[in-house]
């Protein structure tokens, strides 16, 4: 009875053992598991952090490139000729608009050319003339290239845009003219105009009719090389 009793003692203790080995494997392969889980996905952290970082690094330099040659458009335009020739202008190479608003508009007397005592024909005569603008350009520092559009008067750029040339500093920057008239030529009608910037490099200008086509216009602006 005690031999019998023995063995079986000796059986239960040997599952005993079998189970806790097993038990002890399984929880160390658990263990792995998760370790090994963890690490692949403290990877799939830093691949993705590295990923989202060189991502940002393309956006800034896509962003920085978008920035550079920024190009604006500023027009003076008594009446409306200049203002849709600009309007092409800006829409066709995308840039930003600017319009010159005297501070005292100009009436139709005022634009008399007929009458030689008219507020145009008087500042006209005047070259020391610099009629007051409403506003100003918001950070004009950020544009490389400057297009500037008048109407002819009296075969030059009206005074107004002396006042606004002589309002910034355009150093370094890239400038050229266009006007419209319904016959005179561009002529060197912006004499003064580059007299009063010389510190910028100055472009070929061009007269348009008020209904150049947007084609004929972009046709002189992209001539610049300025897009």
């Amino acid at each position: 009875m005690k031999k019998l009793l023995t063995i079986f003692l000796t059986a239960a203790m040997a599952l005993s053992f079998a189970a806790c080995s097993n038990s002890s494997t399984s929880s160390a392969q658990v263990a792995d598991n998760a370790q090994n889980t963890s690490q692949a996905e403290n990877k799939d952290e830093q691949s993705a952090a590295v990923s989202d970082t060189a991502n940002d690094d393309t956006s800034a330099e896509n962003n920085d490139s978008s920035e550079g040659g920024k190009i604006l458009v500023a027009y003076f335009s008594a009446t409306n000729n200049t203002e849709g020739v600009a309007q092409k202008l800006a829409e066709g190479l995308g840039a930003d608009i600017y319009e010159i608003i005297p501070e005292q508009p100009y009436t139709d007397d005022d634009l008399d050319y007929n009458d030689s005592g008219s507020r145009s024909s008087v500042e006209m005569n005047d070259p020391s003339a610099r009629p007051a603008i409403s506003g100003t350009v918001e950070n004009m520092e950020q544009y490389d290239v400057v297009l500037i559009g008048y109407p002819i008067w009296w075969g030059e750029a009206p005074r107004i845009m002396s006042t606004f040339i002589e309002s910034y500093d355009f150093s370094g920057k890239t400038l050229a003219a266009f006007c419209t008239s319904a016959s005179s030529g561009f002529g060197s009608s912006d004499q003064a105009l580059r007299s009063a910037a010389s510190g910028a490099t100055w472009l070929e200008g061009e007269r348009f009719s008020a209904s150049a086509s947007q084609e004929d216009i972009l046709a002189w602006a992209n001539g610049l090389g300025v897009k």
